[in-house]
């Protein structure tokens, strides 16, 4: 077998965005964590967004963005602002031919 293939096992400390820390075995001495068991949603029951790009906030600007514009008028393609006809409606209307 060969010699030295193993890496070096320290006791690594683990700290967490929140500051909460804890040992662990590992083969990097220090390691630096975004969630942990006490920040976690799943463990503490608390719901919130863990967003560290911004990619929420950009989806939702885009999303306000586009949210004005029309289709084109093809055939086959209604206005988006228009209120959808009830189920009454639609049974009710006559063609004009």
């Amino acid at each position: 077998m060969k010699a030295n293939l193993h890496p070096t096992y320290h006791q690594a400390t683990v700290t967490c965005a929140c500051g909460n820390s804890f040992s662990v075995g590992s083969t990097v001495a220090d390691l630096r964590v975004d969630i942990c068991s006490k920040c976690h949603p799943f463990f503490t029951g608390e719901q919130r967004f863990v967003d560290t790009l911004g990619r929420v906030d950009k989806f939702l600007a885009r999303r306000r963005a586009a949210a004005p514009r029309l289709k084109k008028d093809k055939k086959g393609q209604i206005d988006i602002k228009a209120k959808p006809l009830t189920l009454k409606e639609m049974l009710t209307v006559t063609k004009t031919v």
